[in-house]
Parts: structure tokens; C-alpha cells; sequence
């Protein structure tokens, strides 16, 4: 009988685990396979370990520890890119030093996808048929929705717990009062980043602490002191005056696209814009930039 291995998951379990448990059955259908399993991946690209499976009939492959050029994932994790093999056992070009954990579960093909983020790899994944199946690139390309749709999941989680340490790092600094206006946008920036999270547990957190930033409403008749640009938002501002396009931005300064239109937003909410060319006129006449 084939059995699932399921872990005991805690709201503190890391990303790459809540992320590849939800979406196993997801990969496997699509794929056809009898079994798929992976893990998050260690340092860098050193290793990797194999916590979450479905379709085994055995555990030998739970917690197994997968070395950066050894095996079939080892393989992927060097050359950060699918590999496959329709024959394991017979299968040139890898080191067969796992072959006590693939023996028991009958695998014939298999084939190691690895999920990088920033070109650094985040998940390997498994996919094994105890079968002989014909695996080309078309098969391979039809994984890459899935795989972007990982990809996406975890650099919008990076970015969150980025938020949230310079918010912590900020709150410790005697330098930093936060204004109602600041407050209104990290609320929103945190309530937009929640809006591109499938993780309902994730996503619920996150809204939580966007909640928590959203300033009380102020008695009628009163007014908010005004607030200057934040670093962040000059230096979109910076680089949109240079032409580029959010995307362009977002690739520039090592954020999300998204994040990069709620800062655009916030400054153009600010400036009292009413489209990029004026934020940007604003902002030149008040000094933010040259």
C-alpha cells in the first residue's frame, strides 16, 4: 500500500517545506509519476534534504541528505537546471551513492527539478515513475507555470520577512518616528504583498501584521504633519526618472514589481501626483532628486 509521509507543520515551519507540502499532489498529477518528494535546499547549493514525499511505499528516502553533485539531485543542484534519467540504475554521468534509499521504492525514471529564486536553488523537487516513461522538453517546459508560481511564492515571502526586519530594525532606532502616513503604507504595501500569497496560513499572517500598522482614524478637522519621501521611495523615483519601467526597477533595486508600484504610489500619494511625470517633477522641485 502506498503511503503519504506527512510532517507535523508549525506556523514557524519554514517557507520552502509549507510551500512544497501544499503543492506534492499538484506536481504529481500533472506529472503523471508514481511518487514525488524534495526538500528545501541548504547553504547556497551544498545540499539539500528530502522531507516531504507522497506516492512512497516506503521511508527510505525520508531525511536522507542529497550533496551537491551526488545523485540525480546533486546533479540538478550543481548545473541549477532539470535533469532526468530513464534508467536509474543502469544511468551514466551521476554517482550512485543513494542507491540504497531508490532501490526499495522499484524507481526507473526519475528526473530532479530544482526551484531557484535569485539564482540561488530553494527546493529540489523529485519526480519518479517506477516505470519507464519518455521525459523531453516539452514535458519539462510544461512545469514551468508550476515552477514560476513557486518561484513567486517564496520571493514574496522573502520579501515579507524583509519588510518586517527593517521594520523591527527601524522601531529599535531612537532616529525613527513613524508618521500616520508612514503607518497607512505599510499597511498597504503588507496588504498587497498578502494579495499574491497562495498560502492561507501565510497570507493570513500577513494581513495580521498589515493590520496592526494601519493608523487609527484621526478625529474630523484634524491634520497629519506633512511627510517627507522615504529612502525607498526616492530611489524608485530615482530610477523611474531614468526611464526604466517598474520591472526594470524591481530587477534594479532587488524587489518585486509589485512592491516597486506601492512605493511609486506612496510617493505619488505624497507629492500629490497624479501620474509618474509629475511625482517626478515634484520630487525634483522639493529636492528628492537632481
Amino acid at each position: 500500500m502506498e503511503a503519504d509521509v506527512t510532517m507535523s507543520f508549525e506556523t514557524d515551519t519554514p517557507i520552502e517545506r509549507r510551500i512544497l507540502a501544499r503543492s506534492l499532489e499538484t506536481l504529481r498529477k500533472h506529472a503523471g509519476m508514481d511518487m514525488v518528494f524534495g526538500g528545501p535546499v541548504h547553504h547556497g547549493a551544498a545540499a539539500m534534504e528530502i522531507t516531504d514525499l507522497t506516492g512512497v511505499r516506503t521511508r527510505s528516502a525520508v531525511n536522507l541528505i542529497v550533496r551537491n553533485g551526488e545523485g540525480l539531485g546533486g546533479k540538478a543542484l550543481m548545473l541549477a537546471r532539470p535533469v532526468s534519467v530513464a534508467d536509474y540504475f543502469t544511468a551514466q554521468g551521476i554517482t550512485h551513492v543513494y542507491d540504497h534509499a531508490v532501490r526499495p521504492e522499484a524507481i526507473e525514471t526519475l528526473a530532479a527539478l530544482p526551484i531557484i529564486v535569485d539564482r540561488v536553488p530553494r527546493i529540489l523537487v523529485y519526480l519518479a515513475a517506477r516505470t519507464h516513461v519518455r521525459l523531453g522538453d516539452r514535458w519539462f517546459d510544461s512545469f514551468t507555470p508550476l515552477v514560476r508560481r513557486l518561484e513567486r511564492d517564496i520571493a514574496v515571502e522573502d520579501e515579507v520577512r524583509r519588510r518586517l526586519s527593517l521594520m523591527r530594525n527601524n522601531a529599535d532606532s531612537d532616529r525613527m518616528v513613524l508618521s500616520r502616513a508612514d503607518l497607512h503604507d505599510i499597511a498597504q504595501e503588507l496588504t498587497d504583498l498578502a494579495g499574491q500569497i497562495e498560502d492561507d496560513t501565510l497570507r493570513a499572517r500577513v494581513e495580521a501584521v498589515g493590520n496592526r500598522f494601519a493608523p487609527v482614524p484621526m478625529p474630523a478637522g484634524s491634520q497629519d504633519p506633512p511627510t517627507l519621501l522615504r529612502p525607498r521611495e526616492i530611489d524608485v523615483l530615482e530610477h523611474v526618472a531614468r526611464g526604466l519601467s517598474n520591472r526594470e526597477v524591481a530587477e534594479a533595486l532587488g524587489l518585486l514589481p509589485n512592491t516597486v508600484k506601492s512605493y511609486l504610489k506612496s510617493a505619488m500619494r505624497k507629492l500629490h501626483a497624479t501620474n509618474r511625470v509629475q511625482a517626478i517633477l515634484a520630487a525634483r522641485e522639493r529636492g528628492f532628486l537632481r
